[in-house]
């Protein structure tokens, strides 16, 4: 229980989405503007068993309440490794067991797989998330304490949010992904108007190659979305992820099939076809204002398929229905030549060592300035 602003404010834990009620969950601030934090999303997550304790993923979400009232909630669990979260702390686990302290379970807010900036606190009212983000700092460091673990992290929050916890106490880091951000583009062409006369033919190349080969794309929702269409997508899902020495498939058949059934307003599919034979695919998800790119396969290698079904039909596509914004997902700079803005993401972190903590908080101070430096000029996208 901690006192805010004159008011009792009480730290539940829910060990499952069905623990707290849907309509409480989504009614909460941040939830609208990214579909996978939607009691739905997270729920199939669960149900589908692609989050447990198994999975090394096990439900442990925070929700904070005065009396009956939900205030705020966060989605968190406890993690037995760290796969799936793409904030890479691997370098930090080896020095806690170095120094004799296992760093294994932690405790992680974030939707799991995605790397995808959004709200982490959500809020029933706007104007309380600056009182309740401390609230969630305090709590995550009671937590730590009480479950007798080694730290807790936020991964991919708002910028504002990762300054108010930084504030609160918690180590704060930069890292790098590139984004699409529609500066009021009229029109694909008036997008590649934007790129040095070398850079624009290579991309009218790479799209008109596509074409050449009698390749259409189309993005696919709703209804359109058949279970014909889930079982293609997933896949195409299924031969990127074995295709890579590293690949791990988070995510199995049933989720596929239950989110595009529960959420068929956001899911997306861009599919690509030879004639009317599907060769490559893509799984988006689509907020109010953004676009989130999540997974793409193909059946068969083309020259620039991959830039035309992942990024270049994408971005026409928030164009033309003015979305501000475009996350394709994480790595790849690759995607800066084609008009993807170098973008600073976000984490916090709560690590109870002193030692490590201290470690890692003076690796974060020079990482921070490495990142800053690498993306002021967003220029840089277009040469």
């Amino acid at each position: 229980m901690q006192q805010r602003e004159g008011r009792q404010i009480e730290v539940r834990i829910a060990g499952s989405m069905r623990d707290i009620p849907s309509t409480a969950w989504d009614a909460l601030d941040g939830v609208a503007e990214a579909p996978f934090l939607s009691w739905a999303w997270l729920d199939a997550l669960e149900q589908t068993g692609c989050v447990d304790e198994e999975a090394g993923w096990l439900p442990h979400h925070i929700t904070l309440w005065s009396g009956d009232e939900l205030l705020g909630a966060a989605p968190a669990y406890i993690k037995g490794n760290s796969e799936g979260e793409f904030v890479f702390d691997h370098a930090w686990a080896s020095a806690s067991h170095r120094i004799g302290a296992p760093y294994f379970p932690k405790l992680l807010v974030a939707v799991p797989f995605t790397p995808a900036t959004a709200r982490r606190l959500l809020v029933r009212r706007p104007e309380d998330r600056s009182e309740l983000l401390p609230v969630l700092a305090e709590a995550l460091r009671k937590l730590v304490s009480a479950l007798d673990i080694s730290s807790a992290h936020v991964l991919f929050p708002t910028a504002d949010e990762a300054s108010a916890l930084a504030d609160a106490g918690m180590a704060h880091r930069h890292g790098i992904q590139f984004h699409f951000e529609n500066a009021g583009y009229t029109s694909f062409d008036d997008f590649l108007s934007r790129f040095n006369a070398k850079r624009r033919h290579q991309l009218r190349r790479e799209r008109r190659e596509v074409e050449q080969q009698g390749i259409t794309l189309t993005t696919l929702r709703g209804a359109d979305i058949t279970p014909e269409i889930v079982d293609i997508m997933f896949t195409y899902y299924v031969s990127t992820v074995e295709k890579f020495a590293w690949g791990r498939q988070y995510l199995n058949r049933a989720f596929f099939e239950e989110i595009t059934s529960r959420l068929r307003g956001s899911v997306e599919i861009v599919l690509a076809r030879d004639g009317a034979r599907p060769i490559a695919g893509a799984f988006n998800i689509a907020g109010p204002t953004a676009l989130f790119g999540r997974y793409w396969g193909a059946s068969e290698e083309r020259p620039f398929l991959h830039f035309n079904v992942c990024y270049y039909h994408p971005v026409e596509d928030c164009i033309r229905r003015g979305l501000s914004r475009f996350e394709p997902g994480a790595g790849g700079s690759h995607k800066l030549v084609r008009g993807f803005l170098p973008t600073v993401t976000h984490s916090v972190h709560h690590l109870a060592h002193p030692r490590l903590d201290a470690a890692v908080r003076e690796f974060l101070e020079r990482e921070r300035e490495a990142v800053v430096s690498q993306t002021l000029d967003k220029s840089i996208a277009f040469r």
